[in-house]
């Protein structure tokens, strides 16, 4: 059985969803977040889980869950996940998931690990990777940014590893504007008996 551990990177929740300002207020937003990001954490189980954060408030909510935190000063998500990374490999974690933190359908995380494959759910535009699965002592670097999902496929390709995109609806959804937003409540709606 391989080891699993998860990652996920969590930005201060008074300062997350900034670009669904003009349709939700600031409580509104940050509700939001802390949500969506107890889903994910929900949806490690029972994996261990490791927040990478930089704010206090995210800290102890991460404790207040069970989860391990790491903790990361310097900018950018791809610093973010090596961080995660290095904690669950010094635990003893053989592939790692990381996972964002603003997935509100995310139910399960484990089916995406493939031993000794890079696994990759892109988000529902094929653009950005929303989970990302990978082996630890692997050269697999990460690619975050516009366009991550192409530049994991390349990574993946440069390491020397296979790699599977799986197609998972679910977690294809992640909130960062309003037509996320619209479509979350959609799927909420389509899903709740009338």
């Amino acid at each position: 059985m391989v080891r699993i551990a998860v990652i996920i990177p969590v930005k201060s929740f008074r300062l997350a969803k900034g670009r669904l300002a003009g349709v939700l207020d600031a409580t509104r937003r940050e509700a939001l977040a802390r949500e969506c990001a107890a889903r994910v954490v929900a949806a490690a189980a029972p994996h261990p889980v490791y927040v990478v954060c930089d704010d206090d408030e995210v800290e102890r909510w991460a404790r207040d869950l069970g989860a391990s935190v790491v903790r990361c000063d310097a900018p950018g998500l791809d610093v973010a996940v090596a961080a995660g990374r290095r904690a669950a490999a010094a635990a003893g974690a053989e592939h790692v998931v990381v996972a964002h933190a603003d997935l509100p359908l995310a139910h399960r995380l484990d089916h995406v690990v493939r031993p000794g494959v890079v696994t990759l759910v892109p988000d529902r535009h094929r653009d950005g990777t929303n989970v990302l699965a990978f082996p630890v002592d692997s050269d697999f670097a990460t690619a975050y940014g516009p366009g991550s999902w192409a530049n994991h496929l390349r990574a993946a390709g440069i390491a020397g590893l296979p790699v599977e995109t799986i197609e998972d609806a679910d977690l294809a959804l992640d909130v960062d504007d309003a037509a996320d937003l619209d479509e979350l409540v959609r799927r909420r709606e389509k899903d709740t008996p009338q």
